[in-house]
């Protein structure tokens, strides 16, 4: 059964195709914008990006008010963050550096109710946005509408990918491409779309489509984000807020001379 107020997973497994947004600028005003604009799912990226906790919270709320459903990348373990975010209405956690099936636990331990995870309950933000009444319909349903994206981005995680997608409770593998050209080359290249981070984007699409789990990537781009559709991943990540305001910029700059 679907809650109310949640739909991204159902999306997904239903075998849509989910384009997100991606803000790391740390405004919850630009999330609100992404979702109005019409992405389906908008990204707030705690890892990397300007936000804090305050922030993040204002911009769940903001992209559901957009339209959209809300998805947070927390910072590099920080398994309590990802609580805290479904706690407060977010839809999906990505968590970086995801490198072996003990790592993979702990993740569900943090984000997956009783029986599958250790979750502590205190949900009354989550519900309060999706406008769910009943706590136990919440409880009930919390672990098949929420999900769990495992971030895969380093040649350990790789050579261990087969075991963690097969971790219950991991919903996603979620490739990071540009960290992978980097720990694939032994930091002498960036580039994503080298002949072996395309290798490896083959082997993890592979171990999760054996485990019956979803794939996703971050794509500069909606070249590279439709071009990817074909090899089995569903979920993909669309430049982010910060690239879209500079590359506005320069093509209003370019268009006054």
């Amino acid at each position: 059964m679907a809650l109310p107020g949640f739909s991204l997973a159902r999306r997904l497994r239903a075998g849509e195709a989910v384009h997100t947004g991606w803000c790391s600028l740390g405004a919850p005003v630009a999330a609100e914008a992404l979702a109005r604009d019409g992405f389906t799912a908008v990204t707030i990226d705690m890892q990397h990006g300007l936000w804090d906790d305050a922030g993040a919270q204002a911009a769940i709320a903001a992209t559901r008010q957009g339209g959209a459903s809300p998805v947070v990348r927390v910072p590099l373990e920080e398994f309590g963050t990802a609580s805290r975010m479904l706690d407060w209405g977010a839809e999906a956690i990505i968590m970086p550096m995801i490198n072996t099936a003990d790592d993979a636990r702990r993740f569900v331990a943090a984000a997956k109710y009783q029986p599958v995870g250790e979750r502590s309950w205190a949900p009354q933000r989550a519900m309060m946005l999706a406008g769910i009444a009943d706590q136990t319909d919440y409880l009930r349903e919390a672990n098949d509408n929420t999900l769990t994206l495992a971030m895969i981005e380093t040649p350990q995680a790789i050579k261990n990918v087969d075991a963690i997608a097969a971790v219950p409770g991991i919903d996603m593998l979620f490739i990071g491409p540009y960290d992978l050209s980097v720990a694939l080359s032994k930091g002498a290249a960036l580039d994503p779309l080298s002949k072996d981070v395309e290798a490896a984007i083959d082997t993890i699409v592979a171990a999760a489509k054996k485990a019956g789990k979803l794939t996703g990537l971050y794509c500069a781009n909606a070249e590279r984000s439709k071009a990817v559709l074909s090899r089995g991943i569903s979920f993909t990540a669309v430049g982010n807020d910060l690239g879209f305001l500079r590359a506005t910029a320069a093509a209003q700059l370019k268009a006054l001379k």
